[in-house]
This record gives C-alpha cells, structure tokens and sequence, in this order.
C-alpha cells in the first residue's frame, strides 16, 4: 500500500467543508468536484468529505497525534469543542468530535513510548 484515502459521508457538502477546513486548519488540498473536499494530513493520509446523504453520519475516522493537549487548545482556538478526554486501558488518551451530520472524528495520543 502507498497511500490511505479515508471518506467521511455529509448531506451537504458546502455545509460541511468551513467545519472541516476549521478541523484540518486549512483549506482543501483538492476538491475533485462540487461536492468533494480532499485534505492531505500527511504525505500519504488523506481524509476526504463527500456529499452524500444515503451514508452521511455513519463515519467513524480516528487521527493519532503527537500531543493531544496542543490538538484539543488548536482546535478550541478555532471553535470546536471535543469531548472530555478519556484514557484507555493500555495509556492511550483520546478526544472524540461530531460533525453536523454525526460522524465521529477520534483524536488520539498514544502513552510515552519506554526508553532503550
């Protein structure tokens, strides 16, 4: 595999993009169509929000991040607001979002690593 290319469904895609842009801190890095929005999180991640009502709502994305603290103040700062944050049994830390359609965007933190 080279690239992941997950889908987020919404039921109107102009509706949607401004709380995505505020989400990924910029712009879309391509929109294909009207209704596509494509962000280039990383070299080979992409998340992309396409209009489609029959799905819309049901996704479920999960970002890992180096500092969850700093992600949950950007993303304040920029007017949205997570869920308290909950730690796992294995140390993870995450913070779950909604859109307006009800899909679920997970920000996630692993536990510091041991040291060799």
């Amino acid at each position: 595999m080279s690239e992941v290319f997950a889908g987020l469904s919404v039921t109107d895609h102009a509706a949607a993009e401004p709380w995505y842009e505020r989400l990924f801190v910029e712009p879309p890095f391509m929109r294909p169509h009207d209704t596509e929005s494509a962000w280039r999180l990383e070299e080979h991640a992409w998340v992309y929000v396409v209009q489609d009502a029959e799905r819309a709502g049901r996704g479920l994305l999960t970002v890992i991040v180096d500092d969850l603290d700093a992600q949950l103040a950007g993303l304040a700062e920029r007017g949205l607001t997570t869920d308290p944050v909950e730690t796992m049994d294995n140390g993870v830390r995450t913070a779950e979002i909604r859109d307006a359609d009800g899909n679920l965007i997970k920000f996630g933190e692993p536990p510091d690593q041991p040291q060799e």
